[in-house]
């Protein structure tokens, strides 16, 4: 076993046994998503995107906050800001535009991702979770897609997850009323996957995590990959990426090894419900 730390600006990266454990670190601000949080994504990706030992991503909040949305302070500053380049329109589109492209990385990540919410996730932290496989949550965990409260149109690619995830009525409540989802409503919506005391929350998220790293590795790449293309896909166009896809991965050493441990009557490497 092997542990890396990563101090970075408001997050620390750590990758244990195959895990990549990514914390937000400024839980004085409720760990909103500055511009220096939005850097350290970046580098993040950087370094797991490159780390094929890597089998699981983690994305966690700290001191009872996953993330409050949205840095206010910087947007006022950008609003009080003489300058062009930062005040105007095109300076918020390109804010965004850097945003989403690491964004759209983090969504599109060949690994399982999975959230660990304890307390609010709100606005750009709800839209964090939303990025994830899998959310796990406390059960002191809230969720609120607040955009509205701040004069804001829902942003960081919510328009196109959260109605996959709670159909278009409710994304419509969700993003109009900007009111706030308790955990158990939050589990009955299916934004989140399972609910756990605060305490025991980190440790159930890893063993959670730690369940893939015998998992085929390129099998659950394309699988994400498909899946999230499938809403905007004809069916014929994705049926032949899938025909592509098994082509690569009927050739794989662990489709060899599999088959050769079923027809030998052995377990296979990858056992859900065997834990």
């Amino acid at each position: 076993m092997s542990t890396e730390l990563i101090q970075l600006r408001e997050a620390q990266l750590c990758i244990d046994n195959g895990i990549a454990e990514f914390s937000h670190q400024k839980p004085s601000a409720r760990n909103a998503l500055s511009l220096e949080l939005r850097e350290d994504y970046a580098e993040m990706l950087d370094r797991v995107e490159a780390d094929r030992s890597i089998r699981a991503l983690i994305l966690t909040g700290s001191g009872g906050s996953f993330c409050a949305g949205g840095d206010l302070k910087s947007l006022k500053a950008r609003q009080t800001s003489q300058d062009p380049e930062d005040n105007s329109p095109d300076a918020m589109r390109r804010r965004l535009r850097k945003l989403h492209g690491w964004l759209q990385r983090l969504r599109d990540l060949e690994l399982p991702v999975i959230a660990a919410v304890d307390g609010p996730a709100y606005g750009a932290g709800f839209a964090l979770a939303l990025t994830a496989d899998f959310v796990l949550a406390s059960s002191r965990a809230t969720f609120c897609m607040s955009f509205a409260k701040v004069g804001l149109v829902p942003d960081s690619g919510v328009l196109a997850t959260l109605p996959r995830v709670v159909g278009m009525a409710m994304a419509k409540e969700l993003l109009f009323t900007a009111r706030r989802v308790e955990v158990a409503e939050a589990k009955a919506l299916g934004i989140v996957h399972a609910v756990h005391a605060p305490e025991a929350l980190a440790e159930q998220a890893r063993l959670f995590a730690r369940r893939f790293h015998d998992a085929p590795r390129e099998v659950l790449a394309f699988t994400k990959s498909l899946l999230n293309k499938s809403f905007e896909t004809p069916y014929a166009t994705l049926t032949e990426l899938e025909c592509q896809a098994q082509g690569v991965v009927s050739v794989t050493p662990y489709h060899l090894e599999a088959v050769r441990r079923f027809l030998a009557g052995e377990p296979s490497l990858l056992d859900w419900d065997r834990g």
